[in-house]
């Protein structure tokens, strides 16, 4: 069951985040809220492939 909340997680994520990497954002550039987003994103994407 958790696993399946993570997918569903990532597919949300997916539909509302933006995606810093097709807009080739400068990690050394971003702000801290982009940061913050850009970790979340890792750490459901993560969770949803264990």
């Amino acid at each position: 069951m958790k696993k399946s909340f993570y997918k569903f997680l990532a597919k949300v994520n997916k539909l509302l985040l933006p995606s810093y990497t097709k807009k080739r954002l400068d990690l050394a550039k971003a702000s801290k809220f982009q940061l913050a987003i850009i970790g979340w994103r890792y750490f459901v994407t993560t969770k949803a492939l264990d």
